[in-house]
């Protein structure tokens, strides 16, 4: 009832260790905090909080037009709902290295087991189109030490993207993502690999763990978890997947409505009231209700 039963500490360390024990983490895309509920229903690793949903949700492209007080309070909302360790995407920080450092403490505060921090130039752009610019070695090295020095939490999981794939080539990737890990990076998020073999290339130049980004309609091939395994992924996100599904599934049911006058014929593919109130445990509440209530007013 009402959010979930592990704290954000503890979703911390088991992340780590989920991540360290050499099985794939499979970490699909929250576009609220009932579908983080869902999520962990279906028996995933963990839950992913994108930048691109996120700014999507408020109907704004992902051009970093957020700010750290909307990423941060619903990272905050939809970490809270599931036992699921959350990982957010905080761009590049919103700032220099002291803001870089206030939007940590802001995402440790509201619960999330991890963060990643790009690479790109101010105002950034979604990973997988063009035209994409990267900040010099130096500044990113800074804003990944400037996340390390401001955790609280040494569980918090600090991870490094980069996107000088799509700018400079796959050296160029291999080189700044060894810098990065040397600057105190947990993880790599290497962005906009074109490749099985490109992922290789990079799990084979760190030692920390290594994510995979499958979105639609990108510039990554839509491996399987399988394909990502073999080559030593460690985690994979689909940031954005679940937001299509449930957008398309509602174009559709518009266009019936509207053809019909109607929503008899798609009833079918509509989540049942009796799943939805299982999924928000109305029973439980429920059952506190009457507990709390169970006395009789006299007069």
């Amino acid at each position: 009832m009402l959010y979930a039963e592990s704290t954000a500490a503890a979703k911390r360390v088991a992340f780590r260790a989920a991540l360290a024990s050499g099985e794939l983490q499979r970490v699909p895309g929250a576009f609220n905090p009932l579908s983080a509920r869902l999520i962990e229903r279906h028996g995933f690793d963990g839950v992913y909080i994108s930048g691109a949903v996120l700014s999507a949700d408020l109907g704004l492209p992902d051009i970093g037009l957020t700010t750290l007080t909307e990423v941060a309070g619903r990272s905050h909302q939809i970490a809270r709902m599931t036992n699921l360790p959350a990982l957010v995407d905080v761009d590049t920080g919103f700032g220099e290295p002291m803001n870089v450092a206030r939007t940590v403490q802001e995402l440790e505060d509201a619960g999330v087991a991890g963060l990643h921090i790009e690479d790109q130039v101010n105002p950034k752009r979604c990973g997988h189109l063009d035209g994409k610019e990267v900040v010099d070695e130096a500044t990113a090295l800074k804003r990944i030490r400037a996340a390390v020095d401001a955790r609280r939490d040494p569980n918090l999981l600090i991870m490094a993207r980069t996107d000088i794939r799509a700018v400079s080539g796959l050296q160029a990737a291999v080189d700044r993502a060894k810098a990065l890990v040397d600057a105190g990076a947990d993880a790599i998020f290497p962005e906009a690999m074109t490749s099985l073999e490109e992922f290789a290339t990079v799990r084979a130049a760190v030692d920390v763990p290594v994510l995979a980004n499958m979105t639609e309609f990108g510039k990554s091939e839509l491996f399987t978890v399988d394909q990502l395994r073999d080559v030593g992924v460690n985690l994979v996100i689909w940031p954005v997947s679940l937001l299509r599904l449930a957008m398309g599934a509602a174009a559709r049911g518009l266009e019936e409505l509207d053809a019909a006058g109607s929503l008899q014929a798609v009833l079918p593919q509509m989540q049942h009231r009796a799943d939805l109130y299982d999924l928000v445990d109305y029973e439980g509440y429920n059952q506190f209700d009457s507990g709390v209530f169970n006395f009789t007013v006299t007069r």
